[in-house]
């Protein structure tokens, strides 16, 4: 099948969105190539028809545990074979899985980057068939990006394993600097950059210096009407925001990564089905969700780059109608800001600190730990040695740089199990243990191909079915475990923390301090963007699309800067009529004059009047004011 007839017939869809089938037909065409589109473009089909179209498996890397997940499944869905290896898996599960993308019908393959640095995983890779290697929040490969992850460095292996194989970058938010550090980092074999202009003409940016965020928060929602989301700062402030939009009669749920997974994915349906109208969330929140009817995103708390802002403003209004993207300020902001810019670039001393207070927090030895995946609680951590937490995660992440961990988001895995007993074994095993007969019976029924791969069981489910409580299930499952009947892994969900090399002692761990001063540079430079945002006084989306390069872009005509712009001009224009009307008569002394205008307020009459002597309108004649002849 060609790419339209792909398209069609997994996805539904009649025809591609602008810029999507220029990027496949390059893609096809055997070319390295950037896309930039913006948040809710339609990046993934850019990578899954290819992948579909060309023989073989497509390859793709993604920071976002849950995202790929979810894309995995929805592939899946579509009678696609797709599957995702990522942080909390075992050893044994991401084996068997780039075994079936060797010798399988897989193909798609999610990685996270941290799973490149496994010679396994590249050895594997280096075996499978691959048509196209998808990278995806490119940007993260870049330390001028306002989200660099050390990880993505090694996405240039890649290149090694399958040099003929052509890459395809996507990203949302990109400076021309990142632009060119994206190719060069993924060694393009030329420059080939395909962009959607940034320019959303639906969407109307506003920025308001307020002290009472909160009434004006309620204000907009109000007026504005339709489901959106309000952006805080931390977990407190969601829940917070939450209640008090609650008690005013709003109905609002609130998100932020402490949720459970479940409890998460009950309250995203909840707003994505409008049960809920209003989210209030951290960043967390909005990550791969396209809900095309979302009336205003508001920013209680001011983002540290103007690519966070960017693509968190741009989930409103996906659906081309009218949306608003609200950023609410104060002086305590800046302040806040540069505050945790001095934190988040401890000392060398602390960041080796950080280390082995990791070593001695997972009891291990030195020479011992690599390559192994544990939980890992931040705030647990941070409790027990008394650190800061904002200066305790700076410390991880330049520890993730320099090779030597690497930490992911909370990711749910659910329960996990696979028959180690073949099929004759196992009926041997049920004929001489009948207390466990039911159980794997219903196993068997239930779920498909447990011999050859782990499958997601739910206890709960399994209990109610054979008919025994939950702690018996487990039990029994721990059991046959121990038997070797069957492998049984339970649920997860918490961050996890991987050592990529053998602990070592202070003397051999190497940070790169040039680094930390010069990302210190960038990051400075990223805020100082922020604030001239805040305190610019042209059009709002010209400002942001000058900040991603689109330097000659015509004013919004709807943000708050043009609304006042046009306010100033049809003012000016009325009290120019009236000036000329009320002088028809004769000179009149400037109380005189500054009664009898109607329009404005009486400083604005004012201002107008010395605006009109400075540009010769108006002439003073003793101490009476005339129109000048």
């Amino acid at each position: 099948m060609n790419s339209i007839e792909v398209l069609r017939k997994y996805w539904k869809y009649e025809s591609f969105r602008p810029l999507q089938e220029e990027i496949i037909r390059s893609v096809l065409d055997g070319r390295d190539t950037l896309a930039l589109m913006p948040t809710g473009g339609g990046k993934s089909i850019c990578f899954q028809v290819p992948g579909m179209v060309l023989d073989g498996i497509c390859i793709v890397v993604t920071p976002l545990i849950a995202l790929m997940k979810d894309q995995a499944e929805n592939l899946r869905a579509k009678s696609i074979e797709a599957v995702a290896i990522f942080s909390g898996m075992t050893k044994r599960e991401v084996d068997i899985a780039l075994d079936n993308c060797i010798y399988g019908p897989i193909k798609f393959l999610y990685l996270s980057p941290e799973r490149l640095a496994s010679e396994l995983v590249q050895e594997r890779i280096r075996h499978m068939k691959v048509n196209l290697f998808a990278i995806d929040e490119a940007h993260c490969i870049s330390q001028w990006g306002y989200d660099f992850r050390p990880s993505y460095l090694n996405l240039v292996i890649l290149r090694e394993l399958h040099p003929k194989v052509p890459f395809l970058a996507l990203t949302a938010t990109a400076t021309s600097r990142v632009i060119d550090d994206i190719q060069a980092k993924l060694a393009f074999s030329g420059p080939n950059v395909m962009r959607k202009s940034f320019f959303r003409e639906n969407v109307a940016y506003m920025a308001f210096n307020e002290e009472d965020k909160i009434g004006r928060t309620l204000r907009v929602i109000r007026k504005l009407g339709g489901s959106g989301i309000v952006y805080v700062r931390n977990r407190r402030e969601t829940q917070e925001v939450a209640r008090i939009l609650a008690h005013e009669g709003v109905s609002a749920a609130y998100y932020h990564a402490g949720l459970d997974t479940l409890e998460r994915a009950r309250r995203q349906e909840a707003w994505k089905s409008n049960d809920v109208r209003v989210m209030v969330a951290t960043n967390a929140f909005g990550m791969g969700i396209d809900k095309p009817d979302v009336r205003f995103v508001i920013h209680l708390d001011v983002p540290d780059s103007l690519e966070a802002y960017y693509q968190e403003a741009g989930r409103a209004g996906r659906d081309g109608k009218k949306a608003y993207a609200v950023l609410l300020h104060h002086q305590s902001d800046r302040l806040r800001l540069q505050k945790n810019l001095e934190l988040g670039f401890p000392s060398i001393d602390f960041i080796k600190r950080i280390y082995q207070h990791l070593g001695n927090h997972y009891q291990l030895a030195y020479g011992a730990g690599e390559g192994l995946s544990l939980n890992f609680d931040v705030g647990d951590f941070c409790s027990r040695y008394k650190l800061d937490v904002m200066t305790a995660l700076s410390a991880l992440k330049f520890l993730e740089r320099d090779g030597w961990i690497a930490v992911t988001e909370t990711v749910y895995l659910p329960s996990r199990i696979k028959f180690e007993a073949g099929p004759q074994d196992l009926y041997k095993f049920q004929v001489e243990h009948a207390a466990y007969d039911s159980l794997i019976k219903v196993i068997l029924r239930s779920h498909g191909g447990a011999f050859d791969h782990f499958i997601p069981i739910r206890e709960h489910e399994l209990a109610r079915r054979v008919g025994r409580d939950l702690n018996t299930v487990v039990n029994m499952l721990n059991h046959l475990q121990k038997l070797e009947v069957l492998t049984y892994i339970a649920r997860t969900d918490s961050p996890q923390i991987q050592f990529l090399r053998p602990r070592t002692d202070d003397k051999r761990l190497h940070i790169d301090s040039g680094f930390i001063r010069q990302r210190k540079r960038i990051l400075s430079a990223q805020l100082d963007a922020v604030f001239g945002y805040l305190d610019g006084q042209v059009c709002r989306s010209t400002m942001l699309l000058a900040y991603f390069g689109e330097k000659h872009s015509a004013p919004c005509g709807v943000c708050d800067c043009c609304l006042a712009a046009r306010k100033t001009v049809d003012l000016e224009d009325k009290l120019m009529a009236e000036l000329t009307e009320v002088l028809a008569d004769g000179p009149l002394t400037l109380e005189q004059l500054v009664l009898q205008l109607k329009s404005g307020d009486e400083k604005a009459r004012l201002a107008f009047i010395q605006r009109r002597l400075d540009d010769g309108k108006l002439r003073i004649n003793g101490s009476k004011y005339d129109l000048a002849r």
